[in-house]
């Protein structure tokens, strides 16, 4: 029964996720255009809001904890596991204040209404997964980015989803990098519970009636530590808080 009744509410939350990202889209090329940044970055918060909100066709709600132990006003460096896309919406709206930047695959750059435009001028990296000689140019600069502008960005250093919750090893090489070129900043360790059982059955239907929850581990100051003690700090972090 439970199976039988997701299928009409997907079709909800993809209608309305649809509706949403082309509604915005040129929302988000005015304000960027004509009002500047700031105009640009609240649109896309806006967008996020709404996404997360239709969650609830599905009986499924999305919350942040910890988000106090942030630091303000430093350059920051979220690290993360990675399970859907839900993933990347939560973090628009729960971190906006911080002026959260993806570090991203480059085939997201194109052809997807408000996404792909966020991702290509609202400050986001989009690296070449197949051509490590493009990705590190492209972290240095976001490196740089957050470091001079105390902003922050996000990684997943699974480099792809995990289908059932279980994390990949984390890949260091773009969080080195990152550390590398923005020496003053935090490394916030978060962790996502129950995205993935959004999209247990792939992508339609969606699972029903689950609590997406992203919890903010302790913040490690880059300076503090050698990359190798601080990349194993932060993936301890990061999988000590999944659930089963």
């Amino acid at each position: 029964m439970k199976k039988l009744l997701s299928y009409p509410l997907s079709f909800l939350v993809y209608f309305f996720f649809l509706f949403f990202i082309c509604l915005f889209h040129p929302i988000q090329w005015i304000n960027l255009k004509f009002f500047g940044y700031q105009a640009h970055k609240k649109t896309v918060d806006i967008l996020g809001f709404f996404l997360l909100k239709i969650l609830y066709f599905t009986f499924s709600t999305a919350r942040v904890e910890n988000l106090d132990l942030i630091p303000e006003g430093k350059p920051l460096i979220f690290v993360s596991n990675h399970q859907s896309v839900y993933d990347i919406l939560g973090f628009i709206w729960f971190f906006r204040k911080f002026h959260a930047k993806f570090v991203s695959k480059i085939e997201l750059g194109k052809g997807i209404p408000s996404i792909s435009f966020n991702l290509k001028y609202g400050g986001s990296v989009l690296i070449d997964r197949k051509n490590p000689k493009q990705a590190l140019p492209v972290l240095k600069q976001m490196g740089e980015y957050i470091e001079s502008n105390c902003r922050s960005t996000i990684i997943f250093p699974e480099g792809t989803r995990t289908k059932n919750g279980i994390p990949k090893a984390f890949a260091p090489n773009g969080v080195k990098i990152l550390c590398k070129y923005a020496p003053s900043a935090y490394v916030v360790p978060v962790t996502i519970n129950n995205s993935w059982k959004l999209f247990r059955n792939g992508p339609f239907p969606m699972g029903l009636c689950n609590h997406l929850i992203f919890t903010v581990h302790e913040p490690i100051k880059v300076s503090d530590y050698d990359f190798n003690t601080l990349f194993e700090k932060t993936e301890q972090a990061v999988v000590s808080g999944i659930l089963n």
